[in-house]
C-alpha cells in the first residue's frame, strides 16, 4: 500500500487548484453557445494528454538520446507501443466510417500528406531543432508545466519558424508538392494488409531496438523506481499504452492528436496582420491535419487543447515535485530558440510535427507518416551531434 501513498500536502493541495482551475475552464468552454461541447471535450483530453506526457517523459528527443547514449532502448519501445495499439485503434475506427477504402477518398481529417522533397526537409528540419533546442513541441509545452523557463524561447522560435515556412510555402509547393502522391496504405493494400505491414515493421523495429538494448545499471534506474505512483516516473510502454488511447477517443471524437494547428494559426494571424505573408498560400488550407488559419475567434479545439495539455502537466509537475523553475543560462534560450526556429519551419512545411504527421499520421496508415519519421531521426541525430561537439548541454 505504500506505492499509493499520497505525496505531501504541500504539493498535492497546489496540484488538486490546478485541476479545479482546469476543470472549470472546460465547464465555462461547455456553456458556450457554438461548439462549446467539442471545445470541452478537446480541453479534457488535453488535461489528460498533458498529465501522461508530463509522468511517462514522453518526448522524442528525451527516449532517443537514451538510446543513443546509454543504450536504453525503453522509452523507444514505449513510442512504438503507442504507434501500435494506435494503429490497431486507428483501423478499426477507420472500418467503421469507411467500410471500403475506396481509391479517391480519405478518411475526414486523418493527418495524411503528400509524399515529397519537401516533407523530407521539413522532418530533417524539425529533428536537428529537436535536438538543438532539447525537446520537441509537445515536450516543450508540458516542460512548460515543469517550469522549464527555457522553453517559451523555444516557442517563440517555432511562431518565427512558422513565419518562415509561410513566406517559402508558395516556391515549394509549386515546385515539389502540387504533384506529389498522397499515400494512403489501405487504398493499395486494404485495411488488413495495412494494418499487417506496418504492425509488422513496428516488431522489426523493437527487436532491432531490444538487441541494441543494454541492461541499466542500478544508478540509471534509482530515480525511477522509487517513491509513490504520483512521485516516480510511469514506464514509458504506459505512457504508449494510455497515449494510444487518447489518440484514438481524440480522432473519434475530435479529430487527430496534433499541437502545432493553434501556434501556426497565431503565426498566420499575426504575419498577415502585419502584412508579411503573401496574400494567397496557394493550396494550403486544402491540406487536412495540424491545418492552420486565420484566427477570428478566441478558442480553437487545437487552442484549448494546448491550454489544458499544459495546465495537466503543471497538476502532473506539482505533485511530483517536479516544478522546479530556474533562470536559464543565455546560450540555453539562445539554442532554445533557434532549435525551435528549426522546429517551426519544418512543422509548417511537413503539415504537423512528431504527434501530428509522426504519430497521428502512422496511426492513420500514412506513408509520409513514415516517412516524417525516418528523416526526422536523421535530423535528429545530426543535431545532436552537433551538441555533443560543441559541449551544448
Amino acid at each position: 500500500m505504500a506505492e499509493l501513498a499520497l505525496p505531501p500536502a504541500r504539493r498535492l493541495v497546489p496540484a488538486a487548484i490546478v485541476i479545479a482551475a482546469a476543470l472549470l475552464f472546460v465547464h465555462t468552454l461547455g456553456g458556450i453557445a457554438e461548439g462549446g461541447r467539442e471545445l470541452a471535450l478537446s480541453a479534457l483530453i488535453g488535461l489528460a494528454f498533458g498529465i501522461v506526457l508530463q509522468r511517462s517523459r514522453f518526448c522524442f528527443f528525451c527516449v532517443s538520446r537514451d538510446f543513443i547514449e546509454r543504450r536504453d532502448a525503453r522509452g523507444l519501445l514505449g513510442i512504438l507501443v503507442a504507434l501500435a495499439v494506435g494503429l490497431i485503434g486507428y483501423h478499426i475506427v477507420f472500418g467503421a466510417f469507411m467500410p471500403v477504402p475506396t481509391i479517391g477518398r480519405l478518411p475526414p481529417q486523418a493527418h495524411i500528406g503528400p509524399l515529397s522533397w519537401v516533407l523530407a526537409a521539413g522532418a530533417f528540419s524539425f529533428g536537428i531543432g529537436t535536438a538543438i533546442s532539447g525537446s520537441c513541441i509537445s515536450a516543450h509545452l508540458y516542460r512548460l508545466g515543469e517550469g522549464a523557463t527555457a522553453s517559451p524561447f523555444a516557442l517563440l522560435g517555432v511562431l518565427f519558424g512558422f513565419g518562415l515556412g509561410f513566406l517559402s510555402w508558395n516556391y515549394l509547393y509549386l515546385s515539389g508538392i502540387q504533384e506529389a502522391p498522397v499515400v494512403w496504405l489501405p487504398h493499395h493494400l486494404g485495411y488488413a494488409g495495412s494494418l499487417a505491414l506496418q504492425l509488422a515493421a513496428l516488431a522489426l523495429i523493437a527487436v532491432l531496438l531490444w538487441r541494441g538494448h543494454r541492461s541499466q545499471l542500478p544508478s540509471d534506474l534509482s530515480t525511477e523506481n522509487t517513491g509513490s505512483i504520483w512521485t516516480r516516473r510511469w514506464p514509458v510502454y504506459a505512457g504508449g499504452l494510455l497515449i494510444a488511447f487518447i489518440a484514438v477517443l481524440s480522432y473519434f471524437r475530435i479529430g487527430p492528436l496534433g499541437v502545432t494547428a493553434e501556434l501556426g494559426s497565431v503565426a498566420r494571424t499575426s504575419g498577415n496582420a502585419l502584412g508579411w505573408l503573401p496574400t494567397r498560400l496557394e493550396g494550403l488550407d486544402t491540406f487536412s491535419g495540424c491545418a492552420t488559419a486565420i484566427k477570428e475567434t478566441l478558442w480553437s479545439q487545437n487552442g484549448v487543447f494546448v491550454v489544458s495539455l499544459i495546465l495537466g502537466s503543471l497538476a502532473a509537475a506539482l505533485s511530483a515535485g517536479d516544478f522546479k523553475p530556474r533562470v536559464p543560462r543565455l546560450q540555453e534560450v539562445v539554442r532554445a530558440f533557434f532549435g525551435g526556429i528549426l522546429m517551426g519551419w519544418g512543422s509548417m512545411v511537413a503539415l504537423g510535427c512528431t504527434v501530428g504527421t509522426l504519430l497521428s499520421g502512422i496511426m492513420a496508415g500514412a506513408a509520409s507518416g513514415w516517412v516524417f519519421a525516418l528523416f526526422l531521426a536523421g535530423g535528429l541525430y545530426l543535431g545532436w551531434r552537433v551538441r555533443t561537439r560543441f559541449n551544448w548541454f
